[in-house]
């Protein structure tokens, strides 16, 4: 752990992530301290980095409705994540994990003296879950997924395995976790589920109430005025294809299918919207698409191709597609599928989906579909754009089936 973070604390000096951690992780413990007062509750959740916090969002906002006495401590892991949450108004508290060592998990706990503390999925740091045992804190573990091959079943695992014991009780997301769990004496497990599911289904209705109201009330527009033009744009043709946190390999594919029909228009919401990765989307495009940022109404009849340079908007987006498709599947991992699933849409995503529970339901229930080369990607876009309503309704009641964690794990949490 300390090899850990000594190299940590060097690529600080080049990386601007490792620097901010270091700077985030070294002040947590002042930051906790001076916010705790005498006489309140806490409660403690951490999330590794987005993906988790949106699995743990539910749980806390259900959390704090319950118990509007007791006070909630957020933490993060990663940069991305709290820069990304660190306003986020369902905590009181929203700080980086500091450093996991002895002495901080001690000083933490003493000082935040909290009534509970919930991990979501993963992260099992050995010395915080040390001193939460020692001090009696009830603990879990929410959303969790366990496969075969992790360290914790290995025949060298057995230390990372113990490190499970220390949880009061450990919410898996399906059955086979809870099988791999019993095969090594785990009892205290449920399968609850997974509250992504949740959060979807809840941003797909805050969105559709929103222009549900538009519709009924004053306003002439369905849509609030930041996505209107997207929709504006996806109006001029019944082939619309919408894909989310795409990387440069997705692109590649998807841009060659535009180029081959003529009917299609394509919105494009990179993963990252940096300067060099537009500058690369321009070559790509032969400079033939339209800037989210820069859209008028001529280039939006005149294009085929829309670029969503901003952050934010993705999960409302999808609900304008008739097709969508899910980046990340030919690097390290597909992104949230559920996001474009929620509104009755086919998910296409790429090859590397294994990790991914959602995807093989998704895949499995017809509503979802996996491509490794472009000749697939055209195939499954064909077929389709052509027909988009039966697969549409198997991703949407895949979602539906899987709702319900949060109300599982709260009901346990509450007691």
């Amino acid at each position: 752990m300390f090899v850990y973070f000594f190299i940590l604390r060097i690529a600080s000096l080049f990386n601007r992530k490792a620097r901010l951690l270091v700077r985030g992780q070294g002040a947590a413990l002042s930051l906790i301290t001076s916010k705790r007062q005498a006489g309140e509750r806490w409660v403690w959740f951490h999330a590794a980095s987005s993906g988790e916090f949106e699995q743990g969002r539910p749980l806390i906002e259900r959390y704090k409705v319950a118990h509007p006495q007791v006070r909630v401590l957020l933490t993060f892991f990663s940069p991305s994540g709290y820069e990304q949450h660190k306003n986020y108004r369902g905590a009181d508290l929203v700080t980086y994990l500091p450093f996991a060592t002895r002495r901080n998990a001690r000083r933490l706990i003493e000082t935040l003296q909290p009534e509970m503390a919930v991990f979501v999925k993963y992260e099992y740091w050995p010395a915080y879950l040390r001193q939460l045992s020692r001090s009696g804190v009830p603990t879990y573990v929410v959303c969790a997924l366990f496969r075969p091959e992790q360290a914790f079943f290995r025949w060298w695992g057995a230390g990372y395995r113990s490190l499970l014991r220390y949880f009061t009780r450990l919410f898996v997301q399906d059955q086979a976790s809870a099988d791999l769990l019993a095969q090594y004496g785990f009892d205290k497990v449920t399968v609850a589920g997974d509250t992504r599911f949740d959060r979807v289904a809840q941003i797909a209705d805050s969105h559709l109430k929103k222009a549900q109201e538009n519709i009924t009330g004053d306003s002439v527009s369905s849509v609030s005025d930041r996505v209107a033009i997207v929709e504006r744009f996806a109006s001029y043709s019944e082939k619309v294809i919408i894909a989310g946190s795409t990387w440069l390999p997705d692109e590649k594919l998807l841009v060659r299918y535009l180029s081959e029909h003529e009917g299609v228009r394509l919105v494009l919401v990179p993963h990252e919207t940096t300067p060099k990765h537009l500058n690369a989307l321009f070559q790509l495009l032969e400079g033939r698409y339209m800037l989210y940022s820069e859209a008028t109404e001529r280039n939006v009849q005149m294009l085929q191709c829309m670029v969503v340079d901003e952050v934010g908007m993705l999960s409302e987006l999808y609900r304008y597609a008739t097709v969508t498709y899910v980046g990340g599947g030919f690097g390290a991992g597909i992104h949230n599928t559920l996001e474009a699933a929620v509104y009755d849409k086919p998910v296409i995503f790429g090859p590397r989906y294994k990790r991914f529970r959602e995807a093989q339901g998704l895949i499995d229930s017809g509503g979802g579909f996996s491509i490794g080369n472009y000749r697939q990607l055209r195939e499954t876009l064909d077929r389709l754009l052509r027909e988009p309503s039966e697969a549409g309704r198997n991703a949407g009641n895949y979602v539906r089936s899987e709702l319900g964690a949060t109300n599982r794990i709260i009901a346990h949490l509450s007691k």
